[in-house]
């Protein structure tokens, strides 16, 4: 039986709370039987067709607590519902988080970017998600809420397969915390897909902080190429306290191939993420190395 895709298959109960207590009250409430919407640019389409069926959607469209863009003396904290435009928009990302601006930016049209927000981004769990590189590489936490009280999770320990993070039934992303930045430190992002807007073949970011000549600290994180988005541990070790030179950006660039564990899917194919990989990691070092002050 064919599906229209431009209707909703299926009855549930709408609510647009105003609060974070009432979206929290009403996730324990519905629990597993209920869906947050931040922009819906996602939730809509698995509606449609039918991966997912809830019986109530919690809209966040209303909870204006959830929407901020905020610096202060321990980094930057951005509220889940804010846009990935607003992001996009914001004259600190763009000047001091170069990763996460080039992240967002590459992410599908205007019209998406408007709807779409970081923490649908974060908490979709897509192994393609194009802002978790980037978030990964800056050593980025979240906090979540529920009736219970708060955790404050490591993005790194967030995601668990396709789909599947730590985040419970009756619990909410409330924002996504950056470490402050400062001098002698670079990032960047790159991404690969089969037209501008699409969903990413491959996407990655890399995050350092430069001493003198050399790496003092590293991180590395890819997308599309695991079931979930993953940091290159051993790549990482590779640059600390190495003097920044062609010859170790290649053996770096080498061992991230060596780490990932890509597919073959309708997007790509597994030899093609594993020949990009090793060209983005490059790139993707040198660009990090020369926002950070560094020469080459």
């Amino acid at each position: 039986m064919s599906t229209n895709t431009k209707i909703l298959p299926l009855e549930f109960e709408y609510f647009e709370p105003e609060s974070v207590a009432e979206v929290l009250e009403l996730l324990s409430r519905f629990k597993e039987r209920s869906r947050l919407m931040a922009g819906g640019t996602d939730l809509l389409v698995k509606i449609k067709r039918g991966v997912v069926n809830p019986e109530a959607i919690i809209s966040l469209s209303r909870v204006q607590d959830l929407n901020f863009i905020r610096a202060d003396q321990d980094g930057l904290k951005i509220g889940s519902v804010t846009s990935l435009s607003e992001i996009e928009g914001n004259s600190l990302v763009r000047e001091s988080y170069s990763a996460l601006f080039e992240a967002v930016r590459s992410m599908a049209a205007p019209a998406i970017r408007n709807m779409g927000t970081i923490g649908g981004n974060i908490g979709n769990a897509s192994p393609a998600a194009d802002t978790a590189p980037a978030l990964l590489a800056y050593g980025s936490t979240v906090k979540v809420l529920s009736t219970k009280g708060e955790r404050i999770i490591s993005l790194e320990n967030f995601f668990l397969g396709p789909g599947l993070s730590v985040l419970e039934a009756n619990e909410l992303i409330a924002e996504v915390h950056l470490p402050r930045l400062g001098l002698n430190e670079g990032s960047a992002f790159l991404k690969l897909g089969r037209v501008s807007a699409d969903i990413a073949k491959i996407n990655m970011a890399v995050y350092l902080k430069r001493e003198g000549n050399s790496c003092q600290i590293c991180r590395i994180a890819f997308g599309s190429v695991a079931p979930t988005p993953i940091r290159i541990y051993p790549a990482e070790k590779l640059l600390k306290g190495k003097p920044f030179t062609d010859a170790l950006i290649k053996k770096v660039a080498l061992e991230c191939q060596r780490q990932i564990k890509p597919i073959d899917d309708v997007r790509s194919s597994k030899e093609y993420r594993f020949r990009v990989s090793e060209i983005l990691a490059e790139e993707a070092l040198r660009a990090a190395w020369l926002r950070s002050g560094g020469s080459l």
